[in-house]
């Protein structure tokens, strides 16, 4: 089995522009016309929908490698970074408060070049305590290979499937200086395809222990910020992958066996940057909807349950009716005064 990293001509990726161009086109025009409804935003709305895309992102991008993130702790973690009112939500865990920093900094200070120690930092931060589970592991430096190579593998023990395999660490070094001069260096490839090519590209070298999937999507988020020439975020493209996580393994594995020519992986990323685009809808009408009832409080404001509860209705996510008790259950209080929240709730918006 021979992997792309393998082929003589690594890493001179090539695709069937004329292909892609109808499809780039229609992304990049969605993209412009969401932007431009971004912008017309005031400023806090932009906050907000900036926290909401990235707790998104955020709990997705966990959800990937089958790890379910608190969402509150990520809703405060992401507040409290963008100076947004935590008030009621709970502290967050070294963990996700990691995983939070990774992302805001790839995200806000996208136009920051992208360095080995930045790399690096940003690794430590997703494992505050060098372990992952309850495995050591090397933190802030490349892998060592020393529990033999580094496999992507599914399966029952003793019948394990190898789906691809990195290239040694011997010469990780070396590669990732290649990949990283590329990601800041001039080039004439479109900037929502060179996102594209750059998660390919990390995932393949797959240079540290573990958190190479987040890590590669952090990057990616940093490359369609600069795409999006905004630090400003309005959609997730780890809930469009997470959507479709099945086809995102086939489509990796296929570009991973397959040639240099990367037009199929390409149309992939396209398809699923659209998606994520489309989706972005849910996400911004819940940004006005808060905005509407924090002018509907006015003079009245808002207890620390009723600001949970409404912050976990704003969600994208969420889904179905506000009954009395799931009130008290997000909010943790009794029956009787969930519907004492609820109806002063109901009062403001009328």
């Amino acid at each position: 089995m021979t992997y792309i990293h393998e082929i003589p001509d690594w890493p001179a990726f090539r695709w069937d522009a004329a292909s892609l161009a109808v499809r780039l086109a229609a992304a990049r025009n969605r993209q412009g016309r969401l932007l431009g409804r971004l912008g017309s935003l005031g400023f806090d709305l932009r906050r907000e929908a900036t926290a909401a895309a990235l707790g998104e992102d955020l709990l997705k991008s966990a959800a990937i490698e089958g790890e379910r993130l608190d969402a509150e702790e990520v809703r405060s973690s992401v507040a409290r970074r963008l100076g947004l009112d935590v008030a009621g939500l709970r502290t967050p865990s070294r963990a996700v408060d990691g995983f939070a920093e990774v992302l805001i900094d790839a995200t806000r200070q996208h136009a920051e070049p992208l360095t080995r120690e930045r790399l690096w930092s940003w690794h430590a931060s997703l494992f505050p305590t060098a372990r992952s589970g309850m495995t050591p592991i090397t933190v802030g430096g490349w892998r060592t290979d020393a529990r033999g190579p580094m496999q992507v593998v599914s399966g029952p023990v003793g019948r394990e499937r190898v789906h691809f395999e990195a290239p040694s660490a011997s010469c990780i070094a070396s590669e990732m200086a290649a990949f990283l001069k590329w990601i800041d260096g001039e080039s004439t490839v479109d900037p929502v395809i060179k996102a594209g090519i750059a998660h390919l590209w990390f995932v393949t070298l797959h240079p540290f222990d573990d958190g190479n999937g987040r890590l590669a999507r952090a990057i990616t988020e940093m490359l369609l910020a600069r795409a999006d020439g905004s630090s400003d975020r309005f959609y997730s493209l780890s809930s469009a992958i997470e959507s479709r996580r099945a086809s995102y393994y086939d489509a990796l594995e296929h570009a991973q066996r397959g040639t240099l020519d990367i037009t199929a992986w390409i149309g992939w990323f396209l398809d699923c940057f659209e998606h994520a685009l489309d989706s972005s809808e849910a996400l911004l009408a819940s940004v006005l909807f808060k905005a509407r009832i924090w002018r509907s409080a006015g003079a009245h404001p808002l207890n620390t349950r009723q600001k949970l509860v409404l912050e976990r209705m704003a969600e994208p996510s969420w889904r179905g009716h506000l009954r009395s008790s799931k009130y008290a259950q997000m909010a943790k209080c009794s029956q009787d005064t969930a519907v004492r929240d609820i109806r002063d709730l109901l009062a403001l918006d009328s």
